[in-house]
């Protein structure tokens, strides 16, 4: 090997935060990663300790002082290392700020009041670090995809293993049964059917054979049929292929889903980037402020050091933004717990806000809006009578094909086959691209495409065939036709059928607001319009690539908020160029999971609805909660310039405090409306 493992990883690997990325606090370092909310959990328990000591039990007062003195230090820890590094890049920002408002509360004597600043403020950002190890988990899952090692064929005999990023445009690696590709390619010998759900996101695997001119195809001079094209990362089925590399590792489908993940990761919610750049000239502005505060009194009114530095102190404990620092925090906590009650995991304020604010939702095909998987969804006899010997020959024959729909027609037609059936299949042989030949209880029998029957018949389908055919295919099935001892039995379609709730879910959204529905797949537009003509959605994209997902991602973001309902590694650079990402949890793959900003953790499109509407709850409560915080430090700064003691200051200050918070633990009481009952569920197909 020409590199280690940690090498070849290096260009994908995790992202690191650094102390300018917005993320004011580390992971706990040392102290290990869930260091900072346990510090923020051990200042509440010590503040409620220091409170019921003084107030309720009429403790000594040495041991209040104590607890509370315990909660400066566990609440200040992470304040302290961050205020630190912040003013030596030369800034003041809020964290600062409400250390030095903690201090000036403890210098006159309010050490509850410091308290509950401390540990508020240290448990809104304890809960900013949730989200943060996103982006390392996701770029890892992807990386997983792609095979370290591949099998290049260097002579008629010899086949060497070589590191991937060692792969040349021209070389032909070997790609052994049921393995992952491991780049980019044409295929030029052998025949296998490809599952490229996890790049493509088409939902039945596609069947690949040999390119005609390999040397055309590597030098683009003609377009490469889906066929005969293959991706890294996708799995193949039961064939040998060997493949002509047509893109180096780093160029690769999956290498630039990788660098879309990565690069959209850190992109900040609207609201962070207010306070952002509010506390840029709020901070520096309050501290001057009580410095003027304190110069005035002393020198202009001549009154002694000690009233004015009071004064100040009163000044900077109304103009400290508690409630400002935790108005977002807050909402989010209730909303994240709310939603964990209902089955939904958000992982962070960004994605409850944005997704609050959506105009636009695209959705997956495959495992999104339909079940993943196919099934058999018309059975069309060519005459009536030839119903259940269509059923049989299809079920006998299709139980020994390998053919990758083979396993979902016995198992829908297994319900419809008598127990005591006595028809059975001899000599099964696939003939690749076009179906597969038996004989039926000593009949020859065929059961494939158009292709193949154009080929075996000098006369051409017969009309009523090819008629029941060009339907089911408008209709976005795949058809199977059947012929067994020279008579067409008819014609079987099999498709990707729409979960049942997914109708309702769609009325649903467009009465909460929503007013772009669209469908976005790497199925073939046929299948795409098949879907959303039967939902009802606004449009339908189809026979896309990653690279193409996020470009239609732009299109609909450019006309407000976009979210992005999906399930695969395809959905992952939609997900996260999208306003916010939705994954599908049971049915979702670790990427998707790992990048979408929302994961509905039951395989149950129905929750979507409730999650939007408690999203748009959550948008609101933040909205409010920043208003009255603005709104009460603009009134108590100056009601303390004109005399207002601290006590009616701290009273007010925490008042509003106490407002933001219960404000905000109204989303716990949030309930399942009209938004979501009455949504009817069906089982998973072959369940």
């Amino acid at each position: 090997m020409s590199t280690t493992a940690k090498e070849r990883s290096g260009s994908a690997g995790p992202t690191r935060h650094s102390a300018d990325d917005g993320h004011g606090h580390g992971h706990g370092g040392l102290l290990g990663p869930r260091a900072e909310m346990a510090f923020a959990i051990a200042s509440g328990v010590t503040y409620a300790g220091g409170m019921l000591a003084r107030y309720v039990f009429d403790s000594p007062s040495w041991l209040s002082t104590g607890l509370f003195l315990a909660t400066y230090v566990f609440g200040g820890f992470f304040t302290v290392r961050t205020a630190i590094d912040t003013v030596r890049r030369g800034r003041f920002e809020v964290d600062f700020l409400m250390l030095v408002a903690a201090v000036g509360a403890a210098a006159v004597g309010k050490w509850a009041e410091g308290s509950v600043l401390l540990f508020l403020f240290s448990l809104g950002h304890a809960l900013e670090e949730y989200a943060m190890g996103r982006a390392q988990r996701s770029i890892a899952a992807l990386a997983e995809l792609a095979p370290r090692i591949a099998l290049v064929r260097r002579g008629p005999d010899q086949i060497d293993e070589v590191d991937v990023d060692d792969l040349r445009i021209g070389d032909v690696i070997v790609v052994r049964p049921n393995s992952r590709l491991s780049a980019d390619g044409v295929v030029v010998a052998g025949v296998s059917a490809v599952d490229e759900s996890a790049v493509t996101g088409e939902s039945i695997p596609v069947e690949k054979q040999p390119v005609a001119d390999p040397s055309a195809a590597l030098n683009a001079r003609t377009p490469i049929p889906e066929s005969q094209r293959v991706f890294a990362g996708t799995l193949n089925g039961s064939g040998v292929l060997e493949v002509m590399v047509t893109n180096r590792a780093e160029d690769s489908i999956l290498a630039r889903v990788i660098a879309m993940v990565r690069d959209a990761e850190t992109q900040k919610s609207p609201t962070q980037r207010f306070i952002d750049r509010f506390q840029l000239f709020y901070v520096p502005a309050v501290i001057l402020g009580v410095l003027a505060v304190i110069a005035f009194g002393t020198w202009v009114l001549t009154e002694p050091f000690t009233d004015s530095f009071y004064r100040g102190m009163v000044v900077l404990v109304a103009a400290s933004p508690c409630a400002l620092a935790i108005a977002t925090p807050s909402a989010v906590l209730a909303g994240v717990a709310r939603a964990a009650q209902a089955g939904i995991l958000a992982k962070g304020g960004g994605p409850l806000e944005s997704l609050g604010r959506v105009k636009s939702i695209a959705f997956d095909k495959t495992g999104t809006l339909t079940w993943g998987q196919p099934r058999v969804t018309d059975i069309e006899p060519s005459r009536p009578e030839l119903r259940e010997q269509l059923i049989d020959t299809l079920y006998a024959v299709e139980s020994y094909s390998d053919h990758p729909l083979a396993s979902a027609i016995t198992r829908d037609l297994a319900l419809l086959v008598p127990a005591d059936t006595e028809t059975t299949a001899t000599q099964v042989n696939s003939v690749t691209g076009r179906g597969v030949t038996a004989l039926v209880d000593g009949v020859p029998t065929e059961i494939g495409n158009t292709t193949m029957f154009n080929e075996l018949d000098s006369d051409g389908l017969p009309t009523g065939i090819l008629t029941t055919v060009e339907r089911l295919h408008a209709a976005g099935r795949t058809t199977m036709i059947v012929r067994s001892g020279g008579v067409y039995l008819g014609v079987v379609g099999v498709m990707d059928t729409p979960r049942a709730e997914a109708a309702a879910v769609m009325e649903r959204l467009r009465a909460l607001g929503i007013t772009d529905l669209v469908v976005i797949s790497g199925d073939n537009q046929r299948v795409a319009d098949a879907v959303a003509d039967g939902l009802g959605l606004d449009a339908a994209h189809g026979s896309l690539l990653p690279e193409d997902k996020v470009e239609m991602i732009g299109r609909l973001t450019a006309k407000g908020g976009t979210a992005m309902v999906g399930d695969g590694v395809n959905d992952a650079p939609a997900m996260v160029n999208s306003s916010v990402g939705i994954a599908m949890g049971a049915s979702g793959s670790a990427v998707a999971l790992e990048t979408a900003d929302v994961a509905l953790m039951t395989d149950d499109i129905g929750r979507l609805p409730f999650a939007v509407a408690l999203s748009r709850r959550t948008a609101t409560i933040i909205r409010q909660n920043l208003t009255v915080a603005l709104i009460i430090v603009a009134g108590l700064v100056p009601a303390t310039l004109l005399g207002l003691p601290i006590g009616p200051a701290v009273f007010i200050h925490e008042g509003s405090t106490l407002l933001v918070v219960f404000n905000a633990l109204r989303l716990l009481r949030f309930r399942r409306g009209a938004e979501h009952e009455g949504i009817e569920h069906e089982s998973r197909p072959g369940a």
